[in-house]
């Protein structure tokens, strides 16, 4: 069964859904329990969990807006050491984003079409230099077990869980991801801010795509001693969460601090 992205609520009552005035991609915490779109399917238990790498968001600054990568740390756990003392890359965490789902019927008949929304929440402390919300993410298997199970945790518990998280981690990337046709490494590869020198695609970051691309194809037979070889730079960083944060609000505070000059003038 395939979901799609953005929430068509089932009291919908036009032909065409996409033919909606509003964007029901993402749903605000504070008002899901406010809105018929939200509050019906969420009130029959019509929780679910969306699967991500990571998601993007813009930093404003003076010379234009800075695209960021925001992803769950990759713990150690991700890696074994093999045979040979490489590090043999085991998979990357997808964040647990927190949603709710629906299922339209065409009123003249027809295949029943199932829909999704992602909850968003304030921004963690952290990352809200770089935009004031984020999806709500579910972080660990008690939280999505909770989320996911309406017959033992009622709606008023389960809303308890969105709550802005603290661990993800970040980095710069470049403006070749703005483009939605753009789907390769070079998206979430690290940049170099000071001199806006993109980091080239690394084997690593081609091996991650691959996989990530053979996993949603389905591949059962896919050995072990297929998985794709991991190192990169950002998964083993000791502190990515401050060193990126460092470095960027370092960077766009330069960045800004001529444009503050010449106003002055």
């Amino acid at each position: 069964m395939d979901m799609r992205w953005g929430l068509v609520p089932s009291w919908f009552n036009k032909d065409d859904p996409s033919k909606m005035q509003f964007n029901t991609s993402n749903c605000r915490s504070d008002t899901m329990l406010k809105k018929s779109s939200y509050k019906g399917p969420l009130l029959k238990g019509k929780r679910c969990v969306v699967l991500a790498d990571g998601f993007y968001e813009w930093q404003q600054h003076s010379g234009g807006k800075q695209p960021c990568f925001i992803y769950f740390p990759q713990s150690k756990d991700a890696v074994a050491e093999g045979k040979d003392g490489d590090e043999e890359w085991r998979g990357w965490r997808l964040l647990t984003m927190a949603g709710i789902f629906d299922c339209w019927e065409p009123p003249a008949g027809g295949e029943t079409l199932y829909t999704y929304t992602i909850i968003t929440v304030d921004a963690s402390k952290d990352v809200s230099f770089i935009h004031h919300r984020m999806p709500a993410i579910l972080d660990g298997d008690e939280a999505i077990r909770k989320w996911l199970d309406f017959a033992e945790v009622p709606t008023q518990e389960a809303v308890k869980l969105i709550q802005p998280t603290e661990n993800v981690v970040f980095h710069p990337v470049s403006t070749f991801v703005n483009s939605v046709r753009n789907n390769t490494p070079e998206c979430v590869a690290p940049i170099e801010l000071g001199a806006q020198k993109e980091v080239k695609a690394t084997p690593p970051s081609n091996a991650m795509l691959s996989w990530l691309k053979s996993s949603q194809e389905g591949s059962p037979q896919k050995k072990e001693n297929d998985l794709p070889r991991w190192k990169s730079q950002f998964i083993h960083s000791p502190s990515p969460k401050k060193t990126s944060a460092g470095l960027l609000q370092q960077w766009l505070g330069k960045e800004a601090e001529p444009a503050a000059k010449k106003r002055k003038v």
